[in-house]
């Protein structure tokens, strides 16, 4: 009855639009990112800056952003952490769909290959109004683009580093006025075998593969009408370390499909993008190499998701974003067996633009979903620019994470009672703008609520229980500069986060929380040589709930130079860990000191 009702309100939108207004030739299948972006601090890293750091999400992200990144050696189990919270309080979107695993309610980055996106996002702060369960310490969002009346396009890249590493991808792209083909095929692939011999550490067993194939069309029926489809079939296999060579050798592979269908329809005031989508994750762990599978388990996502956009004045408009979800799995191994869900949601959002020096939003939204309450949410914004030199933000959110599939049903431990997490928090942006610098500076305050937390209850059993309270609070600063002359282009952007994030119960730092953490980037470009610096610190950073152990801190910089000597044939260079520094982004495991990549890329 659930999704007869949905889909009959699903139509009756969709009968009100009909097809006037021009659409732009460059657009995300993801309209919502550029809205929550007037007011929200975002980033976004285009395909050039994705190459700079192609061998995998996590180095991106690590040396491109605020986000600290949790990997157990390069290339295996990677995990982010936003403003002190956890991976699973982190929501990955693919083109405006949330595609956390409905099993562990988060994302492996390392099973993510940035290749595969012409676009990387970043949204700081509570999104769950518009993105779901998950989106309460941020976002990333993983963008393809669909282009129109831009011709033929072809991009070959290849680049062979240390250690085995290899990252290749191949595109075409195709367009006219009504028409528009995009191909992606990446590989990447590594035998991962560094070793850090002052710690006497050896990557065994860590050698991993990946294959992406990607594939978008979309076509005008006039000039307001677009149907639009965008696949992904990715397919991995990561060897988990070991540290000796007497342990037994264990692996993990991953198949993903992703499948997403849109329809946009346009009006002189009104617009309205239908999503239909399907998504499939299979994993398998391998406890030995040389048996069969362990666990595993297949997770299958049906989803409906419209949303409609109605300009009832010049200045105002509401924004109704509707969703139903049926989600299915079957585990392996685990206790779970065959755990079913439906749930939908409303979303409503009013958006003021008074003036041009002031815009605000308002935003609701309340999810209906089988098994267990969840939350009313809600959102408010505001923008105010006092001149074309400081704008001001403020940012106002309720948020949350349903319980997975694991929390709910692993056996024996999972608990069916378990209530959504919830989170409060507030964050007042400042930006600064003189000439060719720009100045960011967001503090930000989260509580949150109910948090989900794995405790050990006998020698072999664990179980999830709503016990934490968690404040997290601290403050994000953002330099940049950038200016052409001649034949001379400098940009460089300094960026540093103070994090604080307080178990409440015992009053410590959670682990894996640095305090402080600062990244410098730099790219100087003169006629046909482009140079770049790349700069990270990560400071003191707790492995336990105690403070009793702590991860040192650590500057890593790295640096490239490319050669564009001609408008289709590029070659570039590279070096990772210039100083040969020994670090960890998670205890026990050893990040690879001084590496080296290069890199060709042509143009057709």
């Amino acid at each position: 009855m659930m999704k007869r009702t949905f889909a009959f309100f699903f139509i009756g939108l969709i009968g009100q639009v009909s097809a006037q207004e021009s659409l732009i030739d460059t657009v995300f299948i993801d309209n919502q990112f550029g809205k929550v972006s007037k007011t929200a601090k975002t980033t976004n890293l285009d395909s050039d800056r994705i190459l700079e750091n192609s061998t995998s999400l996590s180095d991106l992200l690590r040396f491109q952003s605020n986000i600290y990144i949790k990997e157990n050696g390069r290339g295996a189990t990677s995990s982010p952490s936003f403003r002190g919270t956890t991976a699973s309080q982190t929501a990955f979107v693919w083109n405006g769909i949330n595609i956390n695993s409905i099993f562990l309610g988060q994302g492996d980055i390392n099973n993510m290959n940035p290749l595969s996106y012409e676009n990387v996002g970043i949204k700081f702060g509570g999104g769950s109004v518009i993105y779901g369960s998950g989106a309460i310490g941020g976002s990333i969002h993983l963008n393809n683009i669909i282009d129109f009346n831009r011709g033929f396009k072809g991009t070959l890249f290849s680049e062979y580093g240390s250690f085995g590493t290899s990252n290749s991808v191949a595109q075409a792209k195709f367009s006219n006025e009504n028409f528009s083909f995009n191909l992606n095929i990446n590989h990447s692939r590594s035998e991962n075998d560094y070793e850090v011999p002052q710690r006497k550490f050896v990557n065994r067993n860590g050698e991993y593969q990946n294959t992406s194939f990607n594939l978008g069309v979309a076509y005008k029926i006039n000039p307001n009408n677009e149907f639009y489809w965008q696949s992904q079939l990715y397919d991995s296999g990561q060897h988990y370390p070991i540290f000796e060579e007497s342990q037994t050798r264990t692996k993990y592979q991953v198949q993903t499909f992703r499948s997403l269908a849109g329809w946009k329809l346009h009006s002189g005031k009104s617009r309205n993008n239908f999503k239909l989508a399907y998504l499939e994750d299979n994993f398998q762990y391998f406890g030995d190499i040389n048996k069969t599978k362990t666990s595993g388990g297949i997770g299958k996502q049906y989803i409906i998701k419209n949303d409609f956009d109605l300009l009832v004045s010049k200045n105002s408009s509401f924004n109704l974003v509707t969703e139903y979800q049926y989600n299915e799995a079957e585990g392996f191994g685990s206790g779970i067996k065959t755990p079913k869900r439906n749930l939908g949601s409303f979303s409503l959002l009013y958006r003021n633009s008074q003036s041009e020096k002031f815009y605000w939003e308002l935003g609701a939204k309340q999810e209906i979903v089988e098994d267990y309450k969840s939350p009313f949410l809600f959102s408010a914004s505001g923008k105010y620019s006092v001149d074309n030199w400081y704008q001001a933000t403020l940012n106002i959110s309720r948020n949350f994470r349903a319980p997975t599939f694991n929390d709910l049903y692993w056996q024996p431990g999972g608990d069916p009672a378990l209530k959504p997490e919830t989170s409060n928090q507030i964050e007042m942006s400042h930006n600064f703008s003189y000439r060719d610098f720009k100045l960011g500076i967001t503090p930000y305050y989260m509580h949150i609520v109910d948090e989900i937390v794995w405790n050990q209850v006998t020698p072999t059993i664990w179980s999830p229980k709503n016990i934490k309270k968690v404040d997290s609070y601290g403050l994000e600063t953002n330099l940049s500069f950038d200016k052409s002359f001649g034949k001379h282009h400098i940009f460089s952007n300094l960026s540093y986060t103070y994090s604080q994030s307080i178990d409440l119960e015992i009053k410590k730092q959670m682990m894996y929380v640095p305090l402080h953490r600062a990244n410098i980037n730099i790219n100087y470009q003169y006629s046909f040589i482009g140079f770049f610096i790349q700069t990270m610190y990560n400071g003191k950073t707790y492995v336990d709930e105690n403070e009793k152990k702590s991860l040192k801190d650590y500057m890593i910089l790295n640096s490239g130079i490319t050669a564009k000597l001609s408008s289709k044939f590029q070659l570039g260079f590279k070096v990772n860990n210039m100083t040969n520094q020994i670090y960890q982004t998670v205890d026990y495991y050893f990040m690879p000191q001084r590496n080296y990549a290069v890199n060709l890329k042509l143009n057709f």
